[in-house]
């Protein structure tokens, strides 16, 4: 059986279907609960939010406001309201806390239909055309937004942002803005793998700076058991993150702000290596287990 069609069977044998799958079933019911809460107003005059993934109210109360969105708005030159910039200290006080990256995987639309390419991907062993895209690259972009808005005075990123192409799509309909989630799917599925959460996206480059003291973190407190099985890499998004971690003889934490705190490693491993925890919990092996423990190539850990 082909290698990449067995990523998680043991898991599953282990732990069961749902247990194996248990924060990803977790993720999708939040990123599609959102995306009901804004669908019941439209369609049942239900507002518990109004507004959208940029900037809503919470039954009617609590304003917020995308950071991201208001750093742009703020380079275009626009003098924010008082509740736009509450909803702004409301929004990176919870990405401070839980990580910035857990939009990426707990809330944005997007990620559905990455996670799907990539999913489809290693279903059926699609080795792409080999085009490497360099990961800083999204941050590259982050600035351009940001010098973009500062030249012309508006926020340009949000004209092209797929995540709110999509959410307005998914609301209201949108023709053509079809042919552009498509395109990033398929850039995802044949091109490259994790392409746009991972190189290109300056949404998911933002949140990680903003995620960099998060409190909520993911442990491989238990690496001794590691039996290097690759499951962990082949299903992490950001797999670079987990060999200091999993393979080093310092902290069991996945430290690197890049980790989307998605629990799929959680998930996936049928030794239970992973858990999650927090950044004021050092946890380290034994020096007899970690003596046990094979240090990984960083570049054979990310392929």
């Amino acid at each position: 059986m082909n290698e990449r069609m067995t990523v998680g069977i043991e898991a599953i044998e282990r732990k069961g279907l749902v247990r194996a799958h248990k924060f990803l079933i977790l993720r999708r019911l939040s990123q599609l609960g959102i995306l009901g809460l804004f669908l019941a107003g439209s369609l049942f005059g239900i507002w518990i939010i109004k507004g959208n993934l940029t900037s809503s109210l919470l039954l009617d109360t609590i304003p917020m406001t995308d950071p991201f969105v208001f750093l742009q708005s703020w380079f275009a030159g626009h003098i924010p309201q008082k509740d736009v910039i509450i909803g702004v200290i409301v929004i990176s006080i919870f990405y401070l806390l839980v990580g910035g990256r857990v939009y990426c995987s707990w809330f944005c639309p997007m990620n559905i239909i990455t996670d799907t390419a990539n999913w489809l991907r290693r279903k059926f062993n699609l080795k792409g055309s080999g085009v490497n895209i360099d990961k800083t690259t999204r941050y590259w972009i982050l600035a351009m937004t940001l010098i973009t808005a500062l030249i012309i005075g508006k926020i340009a990123w949000e004209i092209i942002n797929p995540v709110s192409i999509l959410h307005r799509g998914i609301i209201f309909g949108m023709g053509l803005g079809w042919l552009f989630i498509f395109s990033i799917f398929m850039f995802e599925l044949i091109i490259c793998v994790h392409g746009w959460c991972g190189r290109l996206c300056p949404v998911g480059a933002f949140y990680s700076l903003l995620g960099k003291l998060s409190f909520l973190r993911i442990s491989a407190a238990k690496r001794e058991k590691c039996d290097d099985c690759m499951d962990c890499f082949a299903i992490c998004p950001e797999p670079q993150v987990i060999n200091p971690a999993l393979k080093g003889s310092g902290s069991a934490l996945i430290t690197d702000s890049m980790c989307t705190n998605c629990g799929r490693c959680i998930d996936i491993c049928a030794e239970d290596v992973f858990h999650y925890s927090n950044i004021f919990k050092r946890e380290i092996n034994s020096e007899k287990s970690t003596q046990n423990i094979r240090k990984l190539n960083p570049k054979e850990a990310v392929k």
